[in-house]
């Protein structure tokens, strides 16, 4: 059956006008050659093939106004522009340039920020179904900033994950404005042509696909538009720069259209609900905007749109279905559990496709009648002599009629139509049940949440892990802690290196839900929700500075019936304190749903909030709204709506409502037994941050990274990363080799006084000219042949040989830092001068063994320790640098950030497997980690 274009908000369609074929003089119209639309106008074009008569038929709606379009000219689209205002500036907005093939193509520039869209569909519609075949493609191009891949592969290929969220930004406000009964796929391709660094491409994406889907032939009820909204200073900024995000406290991305909000999505830091409903109403009037310029766009340029494609199902069907199978749906969508209530469903649903499809339907009042049955009785009927009228016996003129007693035929549907008739019907039920009865399908009230249970620590080796469930739905979450090495590498148009070193990982295998399905590389559902959840918590995350780790959580869903995105918040939130890092505070999240329209099913037409909703009322509902959070505001939030929009006022309800249930959430999650346990795992890596001068960074990396390579391998630790601005980060498995290291880079990096001594030092080698002493582990020094001994040497060999020790003095240190070092000065028969000139150098101050000694009975309270390494303390009492602990280093909160750093790895190390506990080290009382400070008793 046809759709009525004005049942669906767009105008009627015009008359077709009659085209001549080329290969002959047959006139027929375009829309009756549609297998979905008007019966045809001629019969006798029932003669061509089928194929050829359904593909002319789609395209006859949008060629028959080409000539009616301002912008055409002899069929070819005319270049069209227009600037249209957004925020303080314009952007600038043409068609008819590029892709003039496609049924809709628009270029959006904002600054020298260019994006490219077209949309363009199928000439032949797919098999019905219950979603609209609507596909978004979105890619960023290297070239646009003048830039390649920086991976073997130049060309650009499978979408990043953040090209995957700019699709899905696109493709959901899209989707509700599509209307009904419309299957020819229809996909949407985005390509960034150009970016100045300035302008962000994906709220600017998202317009040009509003555009592009208002001025192709795809019928849809409404144009859309997306904008950004920033807050700086206080201040809404519409569509910021930047360099203007740097400083904002808000990051929202809304899309609409010119009367309702369709999608929301943003990130906050506890951003108050009445401040985030300011922003709303920035963005909803700065989208409106847009699109009542848009729409004057789509009076000059747009094509006719193809309503004459739409099938919707018979009217009639929705009745048979209620009369089938109305009464048991009600008890159906009592029962609690998903799994059976799913069942039961799916049983139900054959029923009546078997009776509406096979058998065929007649009414409930009439007894079912088998068409076979009936068949037979109709032959057996016509077989039958007539009766003979002998003339006379009736008057001319009159009708002869002989009683026949005529059975009902039955009714027959497609399999499709019942299968769609018989989904809507459910969800009508359902809603039904909840707005008259205020009962959902669990028992609960629509502000109810479900029962809540957490448990931390079940996973002994995991650095934290916790397993939240809350109803049938549950997340599995777990942290892992490590270096730099461990941060993911993100490959950006900008020319920049972006290293991130939180990030959440988020999975829904097929097994959650009781299925069978493909198990392989990340849905774009699940990138969405892992970016969602991730988002949500970097804002209680405590900074590099304060727990210099990488954070990797990842998110299992064992169980899923309701928001798992949200379950995935809450039990990232508890294995983080479990992992010992030390979060800013706890924070909730919770899915809202809704009833808009409840005057239809006996309630007084105000729309009905529904919190914590199940997977059911998700998908009969009109609204999936996520928000993320605590007492003190919204972290993270995410909207997606169904029906044609929401205003304001719902929307603030709505917001208020979650934060009810935020709170519920957040005191139940205070009730996990086991407890987290706020302290590092005994099997997470112990991270030392140093301090130096920059300028003597190079002195520990060395030439080609030998110097840092060769104290990995002597101390035995995991990785060096050095930056240029003087810090270095020692990551390690046990404190020994960690306090190892450190000792080696302080001698490395010390500042040596002239006149200092050097006990007990070793020789590392012999030349001709002197010997070269080792002062502390990794530095030496050169002491001359005339300085070894009070008398005349001819070579140094005749008293010394490699792997000798003796005292030494530094008595130069040249322009280029090189030593020179005197064992003369400290012999019994040196001169008095000399002997006075040292003692008065030394002051008093000796160095003896530099060997750092190990440390492996010290109990560490902390296992983060930061230490500064400055001219002071490189040069403290000689004595003292041995056995110095890093308690006693100075602390130092300082911004990790350098594009030219480098990590150096024990590979060996790594080769070993890390199952073997660490021997001689004990870690207890790991309290004080949530304030960062760095304790080794």
């Amino acid at each position: 059956m046809l759709a009525n274009p004005r049942f669906h908000g767009g105008p009627s369609p015009a008359p077709l006008p009659m085209r001549q074929l080329c290969s002959g003089s047959f006139l027929f119209s375009f829309c009756g050659l549609s297998g979905y639309s008007r019966r045809p106008y001629f019969p006798s074009i029932s003669a061509f093939p089928c194929v050829r008569t359904r593909k002319f038929g789609v395209r006859g709606s949008a060629e028959s106004n080409e000539a009616e379009t301002s912008c055409t000219l002899d069929g070819v689209l005319e270049p069209y522009s227009v600037k249209i205002p957004v925020g303080d500036r314009h952007i600038l907005v043409e068609t008819g340039h590029i892709g003039r093939q496609a049924s809709g193509a628009v270029t959006v520039t904002d600054g020298e920020t260019i994006v490219y869209t077209s949309v363009c569909l199928a000439d032949l519609p797919s098999e019905p179904s219950d979603f609209f075949p609507l596909s978004v493609n979105y890619q960023e191009r290297f070239s646009a900033a003048g830039r390649t891949s920086g991976g073997f592969f130049k060309r650009e290929g499978r979408a990043k994950d953040h090209e995957v969220l700019i699709c899905r930004l696109i493709d959901r406000p899209l989707r509700p404005t599509m209307l009904k009964g419309f299957y020819h796929e229809t996909q949407i391709l985005s390509w960034v042509l150009s970016y100045d660094g300035l302008h962000p491409p994906d709220s600017l994406a998202v317009t040009a696909a509003g555009i592009a889907v208002a001025l192709s032939e795809v019928p849809n009820s409404k144009a859309i538009a997306g904008v950004r909204i920033g807050l700086v200073n206080n201040k809404f900024i519409v569509n910021p720069t930047t360099k203007e995000m740097q400083e904002s406290e808000l990051d929202l991305l809304l899309a609409g259209t010119d009367s309702a909000i369709l999608m929301i999505e943003g990130y906050c830091n506890f951003l108050p609900e009445e401040k985030l409903l300011e922003a709303v109403e920035v963005g909803q009037a700065a989208v409106r905007a847009i699109c009542n310029e848009v729409e004057a766009l789509v009076k000059k340029c747009g094509k006719a749109k193809m309503f004459d494609a739409i099938k919707l199902p018979p009217p009639e069907l929705y009745r048979h279905v209620e009369e089938i199978a109305g009464n048991e749906l009600v008890k159906v969508l009592q029962i609690r559990k998903k799994i059976p209530r799913r069942k039961a469903l799916s049983a139900l649903e054959e029923k009546v496709l078997t009776i509406l499809s096979e058998i065929g339907y007649i009414t409930m009042e009439e007894p079912f009648v088998n068409p076979t049955d009936l068949a037979q009785d109709i032959c057996e009927d016509e077989d039958e002599d007539e009766v003979v009228v002998v003339d006379g016996e009736v008057d001319e003129g009159d009708v002869h009629i002989k009683p026949v007693s005529r059975k009902s035929t039955p009714l027959l549907f497609s399999e499709v139509d019942v299968k769609l008739v018989f989904k809507e019907v459910t969800s009508k039920i359902l809603r039904k049940r909840i707005v008259e009865g205020g009962k959902r399908s669990d028992g609960r009230s629509p502000s109810d949440v479900r029962i809540i249970n957490s448990r931390c620590g079940l996973l002994p080796r995991a650095h934290g892990s916790a397993l939240f469930t809350r109803g049938e739905t549950q997340s599995l979450a777990v942290v892992t802690l490590g270096d730099k090495t461990m941060a993911q590498r993100i490959d950006n148009v900008v020319d920049e290196d972006e290293l991130k070193n939180f990030y959440l990982q988020y999975s829904f295998p097929p097994s959650c839900v009781g299925e069978v399905g493909r198990v392989g590389a990340p849905s774009r559902r699940e990138i969405g929700h892992g970016m969602l959840a991730e988002r949500a918590l970097e804002s209680i995350l405590p900074s590099e500075e304060d727990f210099p780790y990488t954070i990797r959580v990842e998110s299992t869903i064992t169980e899923s019936n309701g928001s798992s995105s949200m379950a995935s918040v809450c039990g990232g939130c508890l294995a983080l304190l479990d992992a010992g890092v030390p979060i800013k505070g706890s924070i909730a999240g919770i899915a809202m749903g809704m009833v808009l329209d409840t005057q239809e099913f006996g309630g007084d037409g105000t729309p009905l909030i529904l919190s914590d909703i199940t997977g059911s009322e998700d998908a009969s509902g009109d609204m999936d709204f996520k928000v993320a959070g605590d007492e003190r505001g919204v972290t993270a939030f995410q909207m997606d709506i169904k029906v044609g929009g929401i205003t304001l006022p719902v929307m603030k309800k709505a917001l208020l409502q979650a934060k009810d249930g935020r709170m519920h959430i957040l005191a139940e999650m205070l009730k996990c037994s086991p407890p987290p346990s706020k302290k590092l795992s005994k099997y997470a890596p112990l991270i030392l941050v140093m301090k130096v001068k920059p300028e003597k960074i190079n002195l520990v990396i060395g030439t080609g990274g030998k110097k840092v390579k060769s104290i990995i391998e002597e101390t035995g630790v995991d990785a060096i990363d050095t930056q240029d601005d003087g810090i270095i980060k020692i990551t390690a498995k046990d404190l020994t080799s960690l306090e190892k290291s450190k000792a080696i880079i302080s001698n490395l990096t010390m500042v040596p006084t002239v006149g200092d001594v050097y006990r007990n030092c070793e020789i590392k080698s012999i030349a001709p000219y002197g010997v070269f002493v080792e002062i502390a582990p990794g530095r030496e020094g050169l002491c001359h042949i005339s300085e070894l001994s009070s008398n005349w040497l001819a070579k140094a060999e005749d008293v010394v040989k490699v792997g000798d020790r003796l005292d030494v003095k530094l008595i130069e240190v040249n322009e280029k830092g090189q030593l020179r070092l005197s064992h003369r000065a400290l012999l019994p028969d040196a001169s008095p001068q000399e002997k006075t000139s040292g003692k008065q150098q030394v002051s008093g101050h000796s160095k003896e063994n530099m060997t750092p000694k190990s440390n492996s009975n010290k109990v560490t309270t902390e296992k983060v320790m930061e230490v500064t390494v400055t001219a002071e303390e490189t040069n403290p009492a000689p004595d003292s640098i041995p056995g110095k602990n890093l308690s006693q280093e100075k602390a130092t909160k300082r911004a990790v950030t350098s594009p030219r750093s480098g990590t150096y790895i024990n590979k060996e190390r790594q080769k070993k497997s890390t199952s073997k506990e660490v021997a001689e080290v004990t870690y207890e009382q790991v309290d004080n980690l949530v304030n960062g400070e760095a304790k080794v008793g």
